[in-house]
């Protein structure tokens, strides 16, 4: 099987090198940062943490001319770079490509839908926490399960050989035949995690040390849950907040996403994640003042440190 994987961030890399050194596919990374692009050409990805210690060289580029046809593309870059990421994978597209999306946040699914067809994308999750450390270095901080789905529910072929490349690299792979179901459900794991870590810069297990931290945690957790039940979005787990708090366990020292994004002053998801729910529940008149208040925080965040570079 040839593999692009697109986006040389945190699960990018660590997906990319847990492929290779496997060494059951062809794989490449995509990445449209050419001095990123030259550092991993030279030097490889480096992986520490809880899959063990190890370095391999991979197949980098950033011209999607370099590689040909593959039979899985796996989009890894954030929710806001979808669609120009996306537009620039035609070169890889054959009749039986698949795409599959392992983001953040709501939207993904349909924008690449809309570019790629829907019959191509496939949907995706993964409980994986991992850190980016420097360019091509990962600390990988956690473990979870990886459920992966397409649109219309169908379990074909092809989807088994995608999910046994995912087990036999060391992820725990699943098959849903409503991969929204899954996607809410991460969704509501970020709502609980990202900005509140983002502001306070605490590292996953330190949000629930805090009652604090835990109350607004459980405040932003019952309003997206009550958002999803209006939407009748069936959730992988009966308690919401029971499941945030243990993921925030599981993968203890490992800084969110939207905190990494912020310490190196980056545009983070908050769009795509408590945006996200304040965007449904307007159209469902669902008051969300939590949410509310994460998401101007972060955004204020954002507004400083853009400022602060001008």
């Amino acid at each position: 099987m040839r593999i692009a994987i697109i986006g040389a961030g945190a699960m990018g890399c660590l997906l990319a090198g847990s492929f290779v050194k496997k060494k059951h596919s062809e794989v490449w990374l995509l990445d449209n940062d050419a001095k990123r692009t030259k550092k991993i050409q030279e030097s490889g990805i480096s992986v520490t943490g809880i899959s063990g210690n190890f370095n391999v060289k991979v197949n980098i580029t950033n011209r999607s001319r370099d590689i040909s046809v593959c039979d899985l593309i796996i989009v890894c870059v954030k929710s806001y770079d979808t669609e120009s990421a996306v537009k620039s994978i035609e070169p890889l597209l054959g009749e039986d490509t698949s795409v599959l999306t392992l983001q953040n946040g709501l939207g993904n699914i349909e924008m690449i839908a809309e570019i790629c067809g829907r019959e191509k994308v496939i949907g995706g999750v993964t409980g994986h926490g991992a850190t980016l450390l420097s360019e091509g270095s990962i600390y990988h901080a956690g473990k979870g399960d990886t459920v992966l789905g397409r649109i219309d529910g169908r379990l074909t072929v092809a989807m088994r050989e995608i999910r046994d490349v995912f087990n036999r690299s060391g992820f725990c792979a699943k098959l849903s035949k409503d991969i929204y179901g899954a996607i809410w459900s991460k969704l509501i794991i970020n709502i609980g995690i990202n900005a509140l870590s983002a502001i306070t810069r605490l590292p996953n297990e330190s949000l629930i040390e805090y009652q604090q931290t835990r109350e607004i945690m459980s405040m932003a957790v019952a309003e997206a849950v009550r958002v999803a039940k209006k939407n009748r979005i069936k959730l992988l787990y009966d308690d919401a907040i029971q499941k945030v708090e243990s993921v925030c366990r599981a993968t203890e020292k490992n800084l969110s996403s939207m905190l990494q994004d912020v310490l190196k002053k980056k545009k983070t998801e908050i769009d795509y994640i408590n945006g996200a729910i304040i965007r449904q529940a307007k159209s469902l008149n669902i008051p969300v003042p939590a949410n509310m208040i994460l998401a101007n925080l972060v955004k204020a965040i954002e507004l400083e440190y853009s400022k602060q570079g001008s």
